[in-house]
């Protein structure tokens, strides 16, 4: 491997604002976000899983897909956080898990899903990581026993996040947003930009994914104390 491809693989962890600072202003918007989020499910259609996305790399989608599982399980309910981004996932470093055996462990095995989901420090919130890298992520993805495993999460989870790759970069995301109930697309203040932004649409709405709404990251309040609005 290249010194380009490695530095192009690393993954760090993301802040858990929520966790480590729950009051903070950052914090309220997660809040209201899982507010709106909540307002979106109807008696007709139940919001159970969601995909959390971006246009493109560095927009924030896993900082997002992480702190909303936060708040989710603060609010009583019993989240589960998937790394469905299986070529650079973060998750499992964000939590400080074990990465042996995870999401293509389970697409790629009979192994049931809930003994391979890990609990987290937070209460009500557990995390169903990676896995180690398969070499046909998307295949994994669109396969049927997907379709089998976010049927027997749904048996246990209120709430079943799936943080994803780009949509623009790979169809990882495409392809898991025909398969829940909503899609929230994360877009950052002088990163993304218009074009990113019809293409990633376009791309969601050519697979008819319900797209509940953006997520605006990275604008700033005085004394560029950072914050998030839905």
């Amino acid at each position: 491997m290249s010194k380009k491809q490695a530095k192009e693989t690393q993954t760090k962890a993301v802040g858990l604002i929520t966790l480590t600072d729950p009051s903070s202003p950052v914090s309220e918007q997660y809040r209201t976000i899982r507010t709106n989020i909540q307002f979106a499910s109807s008696v007709d259609r139940r919001l159970q899983t969601m995909v959390v996305t971006s246009s493109g790399p560095g927009e924030g989608k896993s900082t997002t897909s992480a702190n909303l599982a936060v708040v989710f399980a603060k609010s009583g309910q019993r989240v589960l956080l998937v790394d469905a981004d299986m070529r650079k996932p973060t998750v499992f470093k964000t939590f400080q898990l074990n990465n042996a055996k995870g999401l293509s462990t389970v697409l790629s095995t009979s192994q049931n899903a809930l003994e391979v989901c890990q609990p987290t420090v937070v209460e009500n919130l557990h995390v169903l990581t990676s896995g180690p890298k398969p070499p046909n992520p998307s295949e994994l993805l669109g396969s049927q026993r997907m379709n089998q495993v976010i049927a027997e999460l749904k048996q246990t989870y209120d709430m079943i996040i799936f943080d994803m790759p780009p949509v623009i970069t790979v169809t990882d995301a495409q392809i898991m947003a025909s398969k829940v109930d909503g899609t929230l697309l994360v877009i950052r203040e002088n990163v993304t930009n218009k074009e990113s932004i019809t293409k990633a649409k376009e791309a969601l709405t050519l697979v008819k994914a319900h797209i509940l709404g953006t997520v605006y990251n990275g604008a700033t309040q005085a004394k560029d104390q950072g914050y998030y609005y839905y």
